[in-house]
């Protein structure tokens, strides 16, 4: 398999957040996105008008896969997370970031539900739905794949695809908190609390991904592996992002949880008899066989407690939430898709890393 030089050196255990680091551009947009965050350009304007162009030239499921619109939008989206490197958190609210970003959110939300349609149909049913839909399959998997024949260089690529996600897990999952009231509200709060840890550092899952990567030669610095990971990663994590940012979205929100809850606990199973293979002790499998147990528990809260009732509460977020759960499905598709044919081909399902000025 060919590869590329990746910067492995191990960092200590991640403790508080971190900002962003400024990437390298992508395209035109996102160049002049960069030029405005990081101070070389006072003229957001224009970035507003390239990304209008972009999404204009967007029609199709192709926005998914442009590494320009789709690092600006993970970019934007930042802006409200934990910031980007030596940018000024004032830019969070400017309005012509906000109109670029809403002008790539256009096709962009469009190509989510055109791609999410495919795994989905409107059922007023929803606990039966989800669970159908995110039943586990019989067929090959990529989990399956880790666990018997993957090697230790394709677990660093897998957790490099990851740790976008996952070394800020829970966080956008968390803003539909305050949206919710009573039961579906108090199911998210006890889902959140275990990610968190139980207000325990050392056992926040974000904390323990950390450990993993650190296990297997990888930097733990949130975002440190963003110029290598492609579009189809950054889309994924756009999904998330984009359903946390927009309150109309709450339902989906709530659906990408319970796709996340329901389909975790077997994959990490199968992640952590992969690693174990490959002689990895248990600060490398303790991120998976947490989920292992802990999933097993939190599926039922997510599906019955918060999923469930919250359609009771108010029927008409029942289709939202299997959008949101059916678009996390095909976007973790995609994502496999994308790994596995790279492999197939023995190629790097990574990108190379643009030379820095």
């Amino acid at each position: 398999m060919s590869s590329i030089q990746i910067d492995r050196l191990p960092t200590k255990a991640t403790a508080t957040g971190t900002r962003m680091p400024i990437p390298a551009p992508r395209g035109p947009v996102s160049a002049l996105l960069i030029s405005v965050l990081s101070g070389s350009d006072g003229n957001p304007t224009a970035f507003t008008t390239a990304a209008r162009g972009l999404a204009s030239e967007r029609d199709d499921r192709s926005i998914v896969f442009d590494d320009d619109a789709q690092l600006s939008l993970t970019m934007l989206y930042e802006l409200h997370l934990q910031g980007l490197d030596r940018v000024s958190d004032a830019w969070e609210w400017n309005v012509d970031l906000l109109a670029g970003r809403a002008a790539l959110e256009a096709p962009f939300e469009a190509a989510v539900r055109e791609i999410a349609a495919a795994h989905h149909q409107g059922s007023d049913d929803v606990v039966s739905k989800l669970w159908a839909m995110t039943a586990p399959s019989t067929g090959p998997s990529m989990s399956k794949f880790m666990a018997t024949d993957a090697t230790a260089e394709q677990f660093s690529e897998v957790l490099i695809h990851r740790s976008l996600n996952q070394l800020r897990e829970s966080d956008v999952h968390t803003f539909g908190i305050p949206r919710l009231a009573g039961a579906p509200k108090a199911a998210l709060v006890e889902v959140q609390s275990d990610e968190y840890g139980g207000g325990r550092l050392e056992r926040m899952h974000s904390t323990l991904f950390a450990h993993t990567m650190r296990e297997l030669g990888l930097s733990d610095r949130y975002a440190h592996y963003l110029d290598v990971v492609p579009a189809v990663t950054l889309a994924s994590l756009n999904v998330l992002s984009f359903f946390g940012l927009h309150r109309r979205l709450l339902g989906a929100l709530v659906g990408h949880l319970c796709a996340v809850e329901t389909t975790s606990s077997l994959p990490s199973k199968n992640y952590s008899a992969g690693l174990r293979r490959l002689g990895f002790g248990s600060r490398a499998t303790l991120f998976y066989d947490e989920h292992v147990e802990a999933d097993s528990v939190h599926e039922q809260i997510a599906v019955r407690d918060l999923a469930g009732t919250l359609a009771e509460q108010d029927p008409a977020m029942g289709a939202d939430i299997l959008f949101g759960a059916a678009a996390c499905l095909s976007f973790d598709d995609l994502l496999a898709e994308h790994i596995t044919g790279s492999w197939d081909r023995s190629e790097t399902s990574l990108r190379s890393s643009p030379t820095r000025e």
